[in-house]
């Protein structure tokens, strides 16, 4: 899926609204009733293969179904492995198989520490996309990425910079945390034609609103994911989708 098309299905349904699928312990059938009822009012699903990882083989069989039902049921969504990768040579390889091969992710989210070479594996997956963590939402996220080297550039935007060179906009995005929106700008000064996968909304503090007027580009380019807020909603998985949507769409109208 090109960056064209992905922001053009975002537009379409004027939702940027990424549902994440991470629950403990991990339940087909609980997922596959969470999907239906959240798939009118997002574009994209991110599952964070640890939930599924700590349930052991088990765990891995329900990751292969819940990305074979998604594929069937809603074909159309963008599909993300949260698996914060980042190795390489061989080992990247075979990670990139497991996720682009085995199971038809759309995506993969990496961890960049180790270079280019733990992301070349990904890259040779022509209709796949590599997300890079770059400013994640945590709290401790200071401890390294706001580090400045000798030239004064914080690590997270050399991570960019550099990594703006390793491939185009259609195949490359970077994680960035809505719990510092103001730092969102800073973001889109050294990413302004890429997507950015944003994470922090709703339980972890950030709002919907900061992120749409920090890192919204007029084509859209932004994925917003929010996963506690809406999996373990009192109201219901599908009513906090649509609350969430409805919070999203009036900076698509």
């Amino acid at each position: 899926m090109t960056r064209q098309t992905l922001n053009q299905k975002i537009n379409l349904k004027g939702s940027c609204l990424c549902v994440g699928l991470d629950m403990a312990p991990v339940s087909f059938k609980s997922i596959c009733r969470i999907v239906e009822e959240t798939a009118p009012y997002c574009v994209a699903y991110k599952t964070n293969t640890a939930f599924f990882e700590a349930s052991g083989w088990e765990g891995w069989k329900c990751l292969e179904d819940t990305v074979s039902y998604i594929r069937t049921r809603f074909p159309d969504h963008f599909l993300i492995a949260d698996a914060k990768r980042g190795d390489i040579g061989n080992t990247a390889r075979e990670y990139a198989r497991t996720f682009f091969d085995r199971m038809d992710f759309d995506a993969v989210t990496l961890s960049p520490y180790m270079g280019f070479d733990s992301v070349a594996s990904f890259l040779e997956y022509k209709d796949k996309w590599v997300i890079l963590l770059a400013l994640t939402s945590n709290h401790s996220a200071s401890d390294f990425q706001f580090s400045e080297g000798t030239v004064g550039t914080p690590l997270f935007r050399k991570v960019i910079l550099t990594a703006n060179t390793w491939a185009g906009s259609d195949r490359l995005m970077y994680v960035a945390g809505a719990t510092r929106p103001q730092m969102l700008q800073q973001v889109r000064q050294v990413a302004p034609d890429r997507f950015l996968l944003i994470p922090g909304v709703g339980t972890q503090g950030g709002t919907v609103e900061e992120v749409m007027h920090h890192a919204k580009t007029t084509s859209g380019d932004i994925l917003i994911n929010v996963s506690r807020a809406i999996i373990q909603s009192e109201a219901g998985p599908g009513a906090a989708a649509k609350e969430f949507a409805g919070s999203i769409a009036r900076f698509f109208s």
